[in-house]
């Protein structure tokens, strides 16, 4: 086995102790996972595999810090954000080290969960843009259930938020998704669109 597959496998393993499981029973993280690294492969059919494992990395553990564990609003939403990427990329770090990949690529994979150089990495650039598309086409309908308390204009700020993080080519996917009509509706007001 190389040391991508064992890599693989011990990211999937740490995704396996997530507590929050899907109606079919897996891992949330896990779940998500294939979720991103399917988007990372539309995007870049032909990513290299530390960008297939880095895909896989971008929620990392995630359940091990809950976001109620910050202060509630914005700063205290932008806070635990923060702390998450830099876990998740020293993990990432450390298991692609332990899986035997080289140290560079293994920088690689940590720099790009980190989220550093989101305008000028290209590797940050492509999992930003799939978390984005994720969160579009799989959680956005269950995001605006959850805070249907929400006025309309804050779920539309926060669209044109994750908008405005996405490339044009992912842009244009997003565009193609097939969002339940109230959510569609919100996803055109962002974008500015009729």
């Amino acid at each position: 086995m190389d040391a991508y597959a064992r890599a693989r496998e011990l990211i999937d393993a740490a995704h396996g102790h997530d507590p929050q499981r899907t109606a079919a029973g897996r891992p949330a993280e896990l779940v998500y996972a294939d979720r991103v690294e399917a988007w990372v492969l539309r995007l870049q059919p032909d990513a290299p595999p530390r960008m297939r494992l880095a895909a896989r990395c971008q929620h990392l553990e995630r359940w091990s810090v809950p976001r109620t564990s910050f202060p509630a609003g914005q700063a205290g939403y932008l806070a635990w954000r923060k702390l998450l990427y830099q876990r998740q990329a020293d993990r990432a770090r450390t298991l692609l080290r332990q899986a035997g990949a080289p140290a560079a690529e293994a920088e690689d994979v940590a720099t790009w969960v980190s989220k550093r150089g989101l305008r000028t990495n290209v590797g940050t650039r492509a999992l930003e843009d799939a978390a984005c598309l994720v969160f579009l086409e799989h959680e956005l309908a269950a995001f605006a259930a959850r805070h249907a308390d929400y006025p309309r204009q804050k779920l539309v700020a926060i669209l044109r938020r994750t908008w405005r993080k996405m490339s044009p080519p992912a842009q244009a996917f997003a565009r193609t998704l097939p969002l339940p009509p109230a959510i569609a509706g919100l996803v055109r007001e962002a974008r500015g669109a009729p």
